[in-house]
């Protein structure tokens, strides 16, 4: 039995099924009569109608296309008239942009015709434990920005462990409000969510706020990094293997499908997927089946779909390096996570949150915060955002030697160049006293050719020469993303397993205490 409310001392719940079909309206209605709901049945949307304006309903479960208009419809006039009924659809086989079309629209979820009853009944009783599930009351996420859409700041009572997770998302402007809104209310579907945002924003707290804030949120979470796995091992990792399927498969395995069920699955940086990757990805999303390695049988999986990138996938569906009809179905809902530099009013509030965890991690006593610290940091460019800010305050926690702490940006910023740099990132260039840039003589001034300056002498060591000037180079890239590689090796142009070989080459060691070579983190 699934998780029906008929075995608690709530009324059963009230499922409306909407299908022109007799037969299959006939085996839902006795597949739900079973599960111990109460049932009524509707074959048009006149009908189903008239049922809507008679009673209320926990839930509605629509076929797509009726004899007198489409179940979008009935979607559209449930949301219109602020109605409380959850509306499953169900959709005619490779027709994906129809669920997703109603997915946007309101509806929780989607079944594929055929319908498998047993995931029939498991999308049932999601839909239903959305409606019944008692929830503690609970603080407002925020108060309704004046001028904003009063709609997206609406969201269900939350749980004491999303309110937990929202307070994770440290900070009170406004970008974040609106983010924290967002989440509260999309968290209560199905639809997939893609979170967008630069490397170092938080973008997997984002994700795991979806998750703690939905019916899901007693699952598991599972979080994937695409661009870390080997591209021959993406598929056993994704939907599992049988026991000798390849050489070392000594018993079956589950894939992160398979660990995530009842749960959400968070696949973050899934612009680095490979193309043959993303087509399989694509038909278990679809399908709500995986078939792991050396199995003949396809097996249903019930997980949400949460993805992150810092890459502009409409730019990669462009070049080609992303599938359009994958992006168009992870894309349903976009939650975008502001730059820290579009929300420095809130770097007071994010500095003692992380030196209070830092301090905690090394059973110190929470350090000061001295105005003139939060001074420089607000003039520093803080482009690897959070995990920048966070990769400065360690240091200056770990060089503390006082009452207060000094903040050590590494390689001399004056407080002149953080001004300068807050406005506007100078370009990279080699570091040395050749690099600094000689300022333009005002128009008026006759413009005098400086004199020619010897060249300098020919280096000894040529490649030792090079390895200098580029090691200087990675340094200065690393520290100005607050040591994340993938950011750094964008702005160089190259990719992150060519920044970790010279970074390992070069013997670069970064603040946490690796050359590189064999990292297994996540750079972003």
């Amino acid at each position: 039995m699934s998780n029906s409310p008929s075995s608690s001392t709530q009324r059963p719940a009230q499922i409306l099924v909407i299908d022109d079909e007799p037969d299959l309206r006939t085996l839902y209605e006795l597949t739900l009569l079973r599960e111990g709901y109460r049932v009524e049945a509707a074959g048009s949307v006149s009908e189903a109608w008239q049922h809507l304006e008679a009673a209320r309903f926990d839930a509605v479960i629509t076929d797509m296309r009726l004899p007198d208009g489409q179940g979008m419809e009935i979607i559209h006039r449930i949301q219109k008239n602020q109605r409380s009924e959850r509306c499953v659809v169900m959709t005619a086989y490779g027709s994906a942009e129809n669920a997703v079309e109603a997915l946007k629209a309101g509806a929780f979820d989607y079944l594929t015709k055929p319908v498998d009853l047993k995931q029939f009944r498991a999308v049932v009783a999601s839909a239903v434990q959305a409606r019944t599930t008692p929830q503690p009351l609970a603080k407002p996420v925020q108060a309704t920005p004046a001028g904003s859409n009063r709609a997206e700041a609406e969201a269900a009572p939350t749980s004491g462990t999303g309110i937990a997770a929202l307070d994770r998302l440290v900070g009170e402007s406004e970008p974040m409000r609106l983010v924290k809104s967002r989440i509260a209310k999309v968290a209560r579907g199905m639809a997939p969510v893609l979170v967008r945002g630069e490397s170092g924003t938080g973008k997997e707290l984002v994700a795991r706020a979806v998750h703690a804030c939905s019916q899901r949120s007693e699952g598991p979470f599972v979080a994937v990094n695409c661009g870390a796995i080997p591209e021959n091992l993406l598929e056993a990792e994704f939907f599992g293997a049988k026991k000798g399927s390849y050489t070392g498969s000594s018993q079956d395995r589950d894939g992160y499908f398979q660990a995530a069920r009842g749960g959400t699955l968070f696949l973050d940086e899934i612009g680095d997927l490979p193309l043959a990757m993303q087509s399989k990805l694509l038909r278990a999303i679809q399908e709500r089946s995986v078939r792991s390695i050396g199995s003949t049988q396809e097996e249903a999986v019930d997980v949400r779909i949460v993805s992150a990138t810092h890459k502009d996938l409409h730019s990669e569906v462009q070049a080609g390096r992303f599938r359009q009809d994958l992006f168009y179905r992870l894309n349903v809902i976009e939650i975008a996570v502001p730059a820290l530099r579009d929300r420095r009013e809130d770097l007071p509030a994010l500095c003692k949150a992380l030196l209070s965890r830092i301090a905690q991690d090394g059973g110190l006593p929470v350090p000061h915060l001295s105005d003139e610290l939060l001074r420089r940091l607000a003039q520093h460019p803080l482009n690897g955002n959070v995990r920048e800010l966070e990769n400065l305050l360690h240091r200056a926690v770990a060089l503390n030697d006082g009452d207060e702490l000094h903040l050590d940006l590494m390689g001399g910023f004056t407080a002149a160049a953080e001004a300068a740099a807050s406005s506007a990132p100078a370009p990279l260039s080699p570091v040395g006293a050749d690099a600094l840039a000689v300022p333009a003589p005002a128009p008026s001034a006759p413009v005098v050719a400086p004199p020619r300056a010897a060249p300098p002498p020919l280096p000894s060591d040529l490649q030792a020469y090079l390895d200098q000037q580029e090691r200087e180079i990675l340094v200065r890239a690393l520290h100005e993303s607050g040591f994340n590689r993938t950011a750094a090796a964008a702005r160089l142009g190259m990719s992150l397993r060519q920044i970790r070989y010279r970074i390992a080459r070069l013997g670069i060691t970064t603040p946490n205490g690796d050359d590189g070579a064999n990292s297994s983190h996540a750079d972003d």
